[in-house]
C-alpha cells in the first residue's frame, strides 16, 4: 500500500475508530434518508396521477358543460397548484421529452383522450412545463397549463432533523469508541509507568469479558515480574553474603604473610573481589527499584556538601551555577549517581567539573565535565551495560567492575530523570543528568 495514501489518516486508534464508526453510520443514514425520500416521492406521483386523471377529467367536462359566457370565472376556481385552465390555443412548443411530463401527459390522455382530440407539448423555459391542447364540444379551444411536481415539498424542519441526528451519531461514535479503547489506555499508562521499582498501578479486572482478562493478565504479569526480581536479589545478597566470610578468611591469611611478594598482589584480588561482590548486589537492588521514598530537598546544599567532600580528600571537584530552589526527589540515589559520575571523572580525567544548568520548561541539568580520553561515539550508550568496559586491561589504575555507569542510569529511571554521555567539543566527556518536577 502507498503510504502517502495515509498521510492524513488518524495516528490514534481511537480517532481511527471514531472516523470509520462515523463515516459508516452517516453514509447508512444517509442512504436510508435517500431512499425513503426516493419512495416517498414515488408514491406521491403515483397519488398525484390519479388525481390529475380524476380532476382533469372533471373540469373539461364541467367547463364543456357550461355555457361560454361563464366558463371564465369557473377558470380559477378550478386551477390547482400544479396545473391551470386557459381558454385559448396556448403556447406552441417542442414534443413532450421529460419523463415526469410524458407520465403526466399520459394519464391526462387516459381521461379525457377518449372523448376529446388532444395535442401536447412542451413550453420552452427553466422549469419542466407543458400544455395539452384541445377543443370543446362547441370548437372552444381549451388548453391545460401543467406544471409537474416531482414530489411534495420538504419541510423546513427537516434539515434542521438531519443536523441533530449527526450531531447524535457523532456523540454516540465518541461515546462508544471512548468505551473501547479506554482499556487500551489504562494498559498503556500502566506499561509506562512500570518502572524498576515494578510498583505500577494495578489495573481494574472490571467490565467485558476481553477487557477483564487482559486486565488479569497484566496485573499477573506485573506479579510474576516482581517475584522473579525479588527472588534474584535476595539469591545474590545471600551469594554476598556467603563471599564475605571466605574473602575474610583469606585476607586475613594475607595479613600474616611476611614479605611475601604475592601478598600485595592477593590483598588487591581480594579487595576487588569484595568490591564486585557489593556492586553486584547494589546493581540488583537498583533494578528492583529503590526504596528511598521522595522528599523535597534544599539540591544546592547536596551538591555543596557532596564537592566539599572531595575537596576536603584532596580531589580537584569544582561546582558552578545553583538550582535556586527546592527539589523533590530522592536525595541519596541523586547522590549516588553524581558520585559515580564524578568518581569516572576524576578516574580518567584526574579532574571533575559539576555544572548545574538553569531550569527550562520544569527541567534542570546536571552536567559532570571532566579532561579525559573520552568516549567513542559508538560505544556512547554501550558503556551503560552491566560489565561493561572500554578498558580492557583490567589494571589496578583503570580497573573496575564495570557496574558504576550501569547503576547510575537504573537510578535515574527510578528517580524519573534522563541520564546520558556526550563527547566534548574541546575534549573530553561530559555526563549530562536532567531532573524533572522542580518544586
Amino acid at each position: 500500500m502507498n503510504t502517502r495514501s495515509w498521510l492524513h489518516w488518524p495516528r490514534t486508534l481511537f480517532a481511527r475508530l471514531a472516523v470509520i464508526l462515523f463515516v459508516g453510520l452517516a453514509l447508512a443514514q444517509t442512504l436510508s434518508f435517500w431512499f425513503t425520500l426516493t419512495e416517498r416521492d414515488q408514491t406521491m406521483t403515483n397519488i398525484m396521477m390519479g388525481y390529475i386523471e380524476r380532476e382533469v377529467a372533471s373540469s373539461v367536462a364541467l367547463l364543456d358543460h357550461l355555457p361560454p359566457d361563464q366558463r371564465a370565472q369557473w377558470l380559477p376556481r378550478l386551477a390547482r397548484r400544479s396545473y391551470e385552465f386557459v381558454l385559448g390555443p396556448g403556447v406552441p412548443g417542442a414534443p413532450v421529452d421529460a419523463s415526469l411530463s410524458a407520465r403526466v401527459a399520459r394519464s391526462i390522455g387516459d381521461g379525457i383522450g377518449t372523448n376529446y382530440p388532444l395535442t401536447v407539448n412542451a413550453v420552452p423555459g427553466e422549469r419542466e412545463r407543458l400544455q395539452v391542447h384541445l377543443k370543446l364540444s362547441d370548437g372552444t379551444p381549451l388548453t391545460i397549463d401543467l406544471r409537474p411536481m416531482p414530489g411534495a415539498p420538504l419541510s423546513r424542519w427537516l434539515p434542521l432533523v438531519l443536523l441533530l441526528q449527526l450531531i447524535v451519531l457523532a456523540g454516540c461514535c465518541w461515546l462508544a469508541v471512548r468505551l473501547a479503547t479506554r482499556p487500551l489506555h489504562q494498559l498503556a499508562v500502566a506499561a509506562d509507568t512500570l518502572g524498576p521499582d515494578l510498583k505500577a498501578s494495578r489495573l481494574p479486572e472490571g467490565g467485558p469479558s476481553e477487557v477483564a482478562r487482559a486486565a488479569r493478565a497484566f496485573n499477573a504479569m506485573q506479579d510474576r515480574i516482581s517475584t522473579y526480581m525479588t527472588e534474584r536479589m535476595q539469591i545474590l545478597a545471600a551469594i554476598s553474603h556467603d563471599l564475605q566470610t571466605p574473602i575474610t578468611r583469606m585476607r586475613l591469611r594475607v595479613d600474616v604473610m611476611e614479605d611475601d611478594p604475592q601478598a600485595a598482589k592477593l590483598r588487591q584480588d581480594l579487595h576487588e573481589m569484595q568490591a564486585l561482590v557489593k556492586e553486584g548486589v547494589t546493581y540488583a537492588r537498583t533494578m528492583h527499584g529503590t526504596t528511598e521514598t521522595p522528599c523535597r530537598i534544599d539540591p544546592d546544599a547536596l551538591f555543596d556538601s557532596l564537592v566539599c567532600d572531595y575537596v576536603d580528600a584532596g580531589q580537584q571537584v569544582s561546582l558552578q551555577g545553583r538550582f535556586g530552589t527546592s527539589l523533590t526527589t530522592r536525595p541519596q540515589a541523586l547522590r549516588r549517581i553524581v558520585g559515580n559520575l564524578v568518581d569516572n571523572a576524576l578516574k580518567f580525567g584526574g579532574s571533575a567539573e559539576i555544572n548545574i544548568a538553569e531550569v527550562h520548561d520544569g527541567q534542570t541539568t546536571v552536567s559532570v565535565f571532566d579532561r579525559g580520553p573520552g568516549i567513542p561515539d559508538e560505544s556512547l550508550e554501550a558503556v551503560f551495560e552491566p560489565f561493561a568496559r572500554l578498558e580492557t586491561s583490567r589494571n589496578r589504575q583503570t580497573g573496575g567492575t564495570g557496574l558504576g555507569l550501569a547503576i547510575a542510569r537504573q537510578l535515574a529511571l527510578a528517580m524519573d530523570a534522563t541520564l546520558s554521555l556526550h563527547n566534548r567539543v574541546s575534549g573530553g566527556l561530559e555526563a549530562r543528568l536532567t531532573l524533572r518536577n522542580l518544586s
